[in-house]
């Protein structure tokens, strides 16, 4: 158990660490390789069988992550977290934050309490949107971590820790949402949904603040989401053949066993002959037979 906490926290950290130096449009999809890697584990190590479908997801999660890498944009130089924040401040971003706050509000006050057991959408948009707010602030969060480590100080500014707020606020409601959509619905369908949902509302975000595609001709940008459609089928493929159970063989030819039963019909009178009870009469009935 607690190598599994370790193992977690250790990948969660390097995942931290990849959105400081790499843009979100090649972090995000590459989360894929993760289901990859369990699924091969799981083959080898629990004995658990890859079938022919989930050998095509892997395959084609690959082939998507590598067009990827080798289309991605590159990652734009920043010196400050007031850089940071002018990018977060841009109408474009306020424009899709808003609209975003403005969703995820009507999704919890109005969705939710009547829609949420039924509709598998109202509990993963919410954490979907919700997350790729939490993968802005944490990436401004983490370029503020890494210049003041590089000595130029950034826990002076405020808007670190404006980051720091809405990343926690908006990882605390992610999660929530998240644990609730898996507590109400089938781990098989949760997992690709809410991967989609995501992985393309957090793509979609960063180009926005971090105009990740600026400069990219037309071809790349095509590239990409050929590469991104292809993980997340992938990804699907992969997700719905994970909880697929082998049926059991049943032998219709199996030795009977006996049982027997007993049953007891009986009729009791009572009779007021010194307080005591007389019986009337009882029979008693043998039934045997085989199943």
């Amino acid at each position: 158990m607690i190598g599994k906490i370790v193992a977690v926290v250790v990948g969660e950290f390097a995942n931290f660490i990849a959105y400081i130096f790499a843009p979100a449009v090649l972090v995000a999809p590459l989360g894929a390789l993760s289901i990859i890697v369990s699924a091969v584990l799981a083959h080898f190590l629990l004995e658990e069988k890859l079938t022919k479908m989930g050998i095509l997801g892997c395959v084609l999660c690959i082939v998507g992550s590598t067009v990827i890498v080798l289309h991605a944009p590159d990652e734009i130089t920043l010196t400050s977290v007031e850089e940071i924040w002018v990018l977060a401040t841009q109408p474009s971003f306020l424009l899709y934050t808003a609209s975003a706050i403005a969703v995820v509000l009507v999704l919890t006050l109005y969705c939710a309490p009547r829609y949420g057991q039924s509709n598998i959408l109202v509990y993963i948009g919410t954490c979907s949107i919700v997350g790729s707010l939490t993968v802005m602030s944490i990436k401004a969060l983490g370029i503020a971590i890494k210049l003041t480590l590089e000595g130029n100080n950034q826990l002076a500014y405020f808007q670190t820790w404006i980051f720091a707020t809405v990343a926690v606020t908006c990882l605390i409601t992610q999660i929530k949402y998240l644990n609730m959509a898996l507590d109400t619905f089938n781990t098989a369908v949760v997992s690709p949904i809410y991967y989609a949902m995501f992985t393309s509302l957090t793509i979609f975000a960063s180009v926005i603040m971090f105009k990740d595609w600026s400069g990219q001709s037309a071809s790349s940008i095509l590239s990409e989401l050929c590469g991104l459609v292809t993980v997340l089928s992938g990804t699907s493929i992969l997700r719905s053949t994970e909880d697929l159970d082998p049926t059991p063989i049943t032998d219709l030819y199996a030795p009977l066993s006996p049982k027997m039963s007993w049953q007891v019909y009986g009729e009791l009178s009572k009779h007021k002959d010194d307080d005591e009870l007389t019986p009337d009469f009882v029979t008693i009935f043998r039934q045997d037979y085989f199943t």
